[in-house]
């Protein structure tokens, strides 16, 4: 029998009148590579939390039988103290300036450096970039223990989980499998909801017909005429008699039917869109933008040298490259917003009827946090209130949630209002820094079906590679100093022929063999207990054939 890591019993946490957990009991196994996924605000952070014993729940116990570690969303941890997981993950000191990216492998690599027997890991892929995700993902599947994730990313779900727990309205649904068996399962019930729902509907209206119906033969029914005799009046009126007893007990059967009748609530269904997004006052010309880049500096890091890429009007394109490349920095660039210590030198021309819209990472701030979400979104938008309302229960905030102050909401909460106030802007052109970041995987998959009907230009930086392959028209990528664009998207980019690696990625893979030999130099010179020594030799020159062999491809010298 698979040996159980953790149990949970009778949690309960509110927050304010909301019960936000009401789970009976929960068990990890050895074995368990567990999704937790649901909405966001559902309470997917707080249950981590009160499982990992980083916060007491209001009523409930959990029992942890294993060392528990857990891999943060937020925060700047150090790499963590063992050298060969800092240097696969290419973690650094904490120090300031260090990108998303950066900080969260540090995250990484300081959980995983405690070596535990039960990871718990909150949104592990915020802001990492491929060789990031091909690291954890890589790190994850060879895990010898049992893993609770939580995480916006599809495919790590898919190729990682055997079992997803879905957290709605509090209860926690348990689905055996992986996350495609959950999305089939999900839409089988939902299948199964609108048929019951419909034949529900459909007797209601046959019943009620019925009962008319009975009605109006118990009104036809006619008394007996004053002229008629007493023996034809006194049969008469039986058989008067008989009729309206015989249709009364018939109206009250069927109403008594209707009475029992199994009442069937609406499947929620999310409203149709029937107008366009981005319409207002359209890009005439083939070209929304043309940059042409002579250098990029942050400090005396030079990023990008002599390069160029433009937007096509009604393109939808994907910026990507690996971390502290200068992804976000190019775009504050483009939008004469760098920070301190950053340099543009070269030219962006907009469009003369090009109007930008601006989504980065710190949207909050953009924003009026006394103000509710419908008035934050109204106070800029060209659209009615009523296709506003329409546009934010797409996004996953329905109903009178649009009422509840900013200063209230989770960062996902905020994400989607800042996300719906952009779309429903007067802008044409589109500038998005990590949009699905805390957003849930409902909202992401609402968000690519709005900005694939969207009739503007967007640009948009993005690690989530399914969202990316379902939403780009086509990428640009750092390629060392340079922007190499590729037409056809994220499929085109993945062909044989064009699938070399960036110089970028090929100098961090470089970086982190050489710290991975520093160590194996080190355990070399004085072996730990079970070392071999010949096979640490066999891998140190192992790594030092793959390092030859990525600076040839770069040009560089030994």
């Amino acid at each position: 029998m698979a040996k159980i890591m953790l149990e949970a019993s009778g949690l309960r946490m509110s927050y304010g009148e909301r019960q936000l957990l009401k789970t009976e009991q929960l068990r990890i196994y050895e074995s368990d590579r567990i999704g937790l996924i649901g909405e966001n605000g559902a309470g997917k952070t707080t249950l981590l939390q009160i499982l990992a014993g980083e916060r007491p729940p209001e009523e409930g116990s959990v029992k942890r039988f294993v060392p528990v570690a857990v891999i943060h969303q937020e925060g700047k941890e150090n790499p963590g103290e063992d050298p060969e997981l800092s240097a696969r993950f290419c973690a650094q000191e904490c120090r300031e300036n260090l990108s998303g990216g950066e900080m969260t492998r540090n995250r990484i690599s300081e959980a995983l450096s405690s070596h535990p027997e039960l990871l718990m890991a909150d949104e592990p892929t915020t802001d990492l970039d491929q060789a990031g995700l091909g690291m954890l993902r890589k790190e994850l599947t060879g895990f010898h223990g049992a893993i609770l994730l939580i995480s916006h990313d599809r495919s790590l779900l898919r190729k990682l989980c055997n079992r997803i727990w879905y957290l709605r309205d509090g209860e926690i649904d348990d689905f055996p499998g992986g996350y495609d068996d959950f999305i089939a399962e999900r839409d089988r019930r939902a299948e199964r909801e609108n048929f019951e729902y419909e034949q529900y509907r459909a007797e209601q209206k046959r019943l009620k017909e019925s009962a008319q119906k009975m009605a109006e033969r118990a009104a036809q029914v006619r008394k007996a005429p004053g002229r008629m005799g007493n023996s034809e009046a006194r049969l008469h009126k039986r058989e008067w008699t008989d009729s309206v007893l015989r249709l009364s007990h018939a109206k009250r059967t069927i109403q008594n039917r209707m009475e029992h009748l199994e009442v069937r609530e609406k499947p929620k269904a999310l409203p149709e869109i029937r107008m366009k997004l981005g319409v207002s006052h359209p890009v005439s010309a083939k070209t929304a933008m043309e940059c042409r880049c002579a250098r990029l500096l942050a400090g005396s890091l030079e990023l990008l040298h002599d390069t160029e890429f433009v937007l096509p009007t009604g393109s939808r394109t994907a910026l990507i490259g690996p971390n502290g490349c200068g992804k976000t920095t190019l775009l504050q660039a483009l939008q004469d917003q760098a920070g301190t210590g950053i340099r543009f030198q070269g030219s962006t021309r907009w469009n003369p009827a090009a109007r930008v819209g601006w989504f980065d990472q710190h949207h909050e701030q953009t924003m009026d946090a006394d103000k509710t979400i419908l008035g934050n979104i109204m106070e800029s938008s060209v659209y009615p209130e009523h296709f506003a309302r329409t546009v934010m229960a797409c996004l996953g905030l329905r109903g009178e949630a649009v009422f509840k102050p900013l200063r209230l909401l989770s960062g996902g909460e905020k994400a989607k209002t800042a996300l719906g106030r952009l779309l429903l802007m007067d802008c044409n052109t589109l500038l998005l820094d990590e949009p699905t970041n805390h957003l849930d995987l409902f909202t992401m998959e609402e968000l690519e079906k709005l900005l694939l009907s969207y009739s503007g230009t967007i640009l948009f930086v993005s690690h989530d590679e399914e969202f990316i392959r379902k939403t780009a028209t086509r990428i640009v990528r750092f390629d060392g100093k340079k922007l190499e664009t590729l037409e056809g998207g994220w499929e085109e980019m993945k062909r044989p022929a064009q699938k070399k690696t960036p110089a970028g990625d090929r100098s961090i893979e470089i970086s982190r063999l050489e710290m991975r030999m520093a160590v194996l130099s080190s355990r070399m010179s004085r072996p730990a207990k079970g070392d071999s020594p010949e096979q640490l030799r066999q891998e140190y020159l192992e790594l030092a054939r793959k390092i030859q062999e990525l600076k040839s491809d770069t040009g560089l010298r030994s």
